[in-house]
């Protein structure tokens, strides 16, 4: 019989992203942040290659950033409403860019790297919610690879897999949302 890590369990079943609008300050120090991305990058890496890195965006370089998302969205044709809810989600106190960078490869393909990011992101905003931080897993125009190689330092054959958004959680919680049906999305082969 397995000894579950029942806090562990409980957290998992209830987690919840926050959304950057129910996110304030103070986001986590050097040394909180540090200790996050260590936990991230604890995820599943196939051949131990580390297809991935960091960017961390915090004070005037989030503060330089947040009109610039607003003209790119902008640019891309969204709405007024729209653009300004994208400057506003740079308007908390850390968001860290996971940049999928793979690693040439004879044995593990570039697609199964990329997943190796996106479990950096999951695994970032697990740890961030887990220490007490409000956290959020978001793409849109700054994700983009025009927008993320000028402003965002991004080299030839990297992407934006995830723009996680960290502060502290807000009086207002976010509404649960509905969960799939699981009777739907499960098939068993016996």
């Amino acid at each position: 019989m397995p000894d579950p890590h029942q806090d562990s369990v409980e957290f998992l079943r209830t987690r919840r992203s926050y959304p950057p609008v129910l996110m304030t300050g103070p986001g986590p120090d050097d040394v909180q942040l540090r200790e996050l991305l260590t936990m991230a990058a604890r995820s599943p890496d196939h051949g131990k290659l580390e297809p991935w890195r960091f960017v961390v965006i915090r004070g005037e370089a989030l503060a330089r950033l947040a009109p610039m998302v607003e003209e790119a969205s902008l640019s891309a044709g969204n709405s007024r409403e729209k653009a300004a809810k994208h400057r506003a989600a740079f308007q908390v106190p850390v968001v860290v860019a996971v940049v999928s960078s793979p690693v040439d490869s004879d044995k593990v393909p570039r697609w199964e790297q990329f997943l190796s990011s996106g479990a950096v992101c999951l695994g970032l905003v697990n740890a961030a919610l887990a220490s007490g931080f409000a956290a959020s897993w978001l793409t849109g125009v700054a994700a983009q690879p025009e927008f993320a190689a000028k402003h965002l330092g991004l080299t030839e054959g990297e992407k934006i897999v995830g723009l996680i958004h960290i502060g502290s959680r807000g009086p207002t919680a976010p509404p649960d949302r509905p969960r799939p049906d699981m009777d739907s999305k499960i098939t068993v082969l016996e």
